[in-house]
């Protein structure tokens, strides 16, 4: 899958499932990490934890790997790396103080969708 694909596809999942203020940032001129962020916020723990669940298991049925999940268990700041894509499911809170969009944001938005 190719990692404009993939972005749309985990961005997807997350409107499906009520993701709030969702934003993918295309990082690849400035990082050899990942092509793209995702960046995404819950309404609560349980929503953030939900939202990570169900990227999980439609990246797991497309048959695609999963590198890494952190922050499962408190689910203020779940981080799981696909691979070409990095998505960041944060609550409201932790997002406005780190302001990953600011640290960022110089780069050029590739997609910001709010839902």
């Amino acid at each position: 899958m190719t990692p404009d694909a993939l972005r749309d596809l985990v961005v997807d999942v997350l409107k499906e499932y009520k993701a709030v203020d969702v934003v993918a940032l295309k990082v690849s001129d400035a990082t050899v990490i990942t092509d793209y962020m995702v960046i995404a916020s819950g309404t609560s723990s349980r929503h953030v934890a939900s939202l990570a669940d169900n990227v999980g298991q439609t990246i797991k049925q497309h048959g695609l790997p999963i590198n890494g999940i952190e922050g499962q268990q408190a689910a203020e700041w779940v981080l799981l790396d696909l691979g070409d894509v990095l998505v960041h499911l944060m609550q409201q809170e932790p997002r406005r103080f780190y302001d990953l969009e600011r640290l960022w944001g110089d780069l050029p938005t590739d997609t910001e969708t709010s839902v």
